[in-house]
């Protein structure tokens, strides 16, 4: 079995989170505003990767998905109300519970594990990784478990702060320091360049598609953009 990607003390960190998770005023209220702005991308590209009208109520039926990291299912419910066939995981025991009471409640068939990528079998079409990366004890393990669990037509999606000062500023200076994330979510030296995500994406077996920026602004919150010095959004295949 591959070393695992879990890092122990952030899946403990996470892991007192699960109870107000699905709460937007709690303490991943950040999480839900982002939410939007990921699925505006997820969206978007599954309609491109698959060339899909961008009409279809379901375009991901038929399809599997697999979220790493999922939390406590912000991404997994929206990708299963998709069509797709979901798979949610995530180091934190505390989250799958969260993720599979809230699924129930909301009549939703998803299957949640609590593991880390390299114990999940077989290959998805779809794969997302949102704000996982900057966690993991191996960023370039991390992306090669997420290549061989890619199948040979699939679409990987993830996003990951940028490593600049504007990120660590608004990240964890601000949004840290006054309580909108709870205080020792981020750790700047994991944050990780465009240009550096490009080289491991490489070195991994990966081709970027697309890289599209999350900005923030005091009229239009987050929202997606070509500025992508606070946080970005990668779209990648097999190379």
């Amino acid at each position: 079995m591959s070393e695992t990607s879990i890092v122990a003390r952030e899946a403990e960190h996470f892991g007192a989170l699960a109870g107000d998770w699905w709460d937007p005023k709690g303490k991943s209220a950040m999480l839900h505003r982002l939410n939007p702005v990921r699925l505006g991308y997820i969206r978007d590209w599954i309609d491109q990767h698959w060339h899909l009208d961008e009409r279809t109520l379901r375009p991901l039926s038929g399809k599997s998905a697999l979220d790493v990291g999922c939390g406590a299912g912000l991404l997994c419910e929206p990708l299963a109300r998709l069509g797709a066939e979901v798979t949610g995981v995530d180091a934190a025991p505390e989250l799958i519970a969260a993720a599979r009471e809230h699924a129930a409640g909301q009549g939703l068939a998803i299957t949640y594990r609590a593991c880390g990528v390299e114990e999940v079998e077989g290959q998805f079409d779809l794969v997302t990784a949102m704000e996982v990366i900057e966690h993991v004890a191996s960023p370039i393990a991390f992306l090669r478990s997420l290549a061989e669990r890619l199948a040979p037509d699939g679409l990987l999606l993830l996003s990951t702060p940028n490593r600049t000062a504007w990120a660590r500023l608004l990240t964890i200076t601000l949004a840290e320091g006054f309580g909108q994330i709870p205080r020792g979510t981020h750790d700047y030296d994991m944050f990780i360049s465009p240009e550096g995500m490009t080289k491991l994406m490489g070195d991994a077996g990966l081709k970027v598609l697309d890289m599209e920026g999350i900005a923030w602004s005091p009229t239009r919150g987050l929202h997606l953009s070509e500025d992508m010095r606070l946080n970005y959004l990668v779209a990648a295949a097999r190379a």
